[in-house]
């Protein structure tokens, strides 16, 4: 089981990944910086050529205001995608409009979740993100 995390700011991604280890888990957790960045993981190509062939991770945990290419079009982007449109994406984010809340639904976001400002709080949902998206949920089947 796998995860990328889609985040641009250092500090959340940071906690974001302790939380996750200090739960065990992943065995494997991914970040990319940007959109385009998680883009390119996740269709394997230019940086992440060498990932062909590779499975998709088990969720992905996307930001909406990244650089280069925002949350919303990578999401509308991997729903396009034969190959990503049934994977797991959790919009974790700071931003509290519903507009944005709307979009990501309208997109294909399996889950929309703000980041709490409390760290302990913010802790504890990204770690109740992991329970459920990595050993709860039971993904769409693959290969039918």
């Amino acid at each position: 089981m796998s995860i990328l995390l889609v985040e641009d700011n250092p500090q959340d991604e940071k906690l974001i990944l302790r939380s996750l280890k200090k739960m065990n888990l992943a065995n494997k957790i991914d970040v990319a910086r940007d959109g385009q960045q998680a883009l390119d993981y996740l269709f394997q190509e230019n940086e992440f050529a060498s990932l062909k062939g590779e499975p998709l991770p088990t969720v992905v945990l996307l930001d909406i205001n990244l650089p280069r290419v925002n949350g919303l079009d990578v999401l509308a982007r991997l729903r396009n995608n034969p190959r990503t449109k049934l994977l797991p994406v959790v919009i974790l984010t700071s931003s509290d409009d519903e507009r944005d809340r709307l979009r990501s639904y309208e997109n294909g976001a399996n889950s929309f979740v703000n980041k709490p400002l409390e760290f302990s709080e913010f802790a504890e949902t990204v770690a109740r993100l992991g329970v459920y998206w990595l050993i709860t949920n039971k993904p769409a089947p693959t290969g039918i």
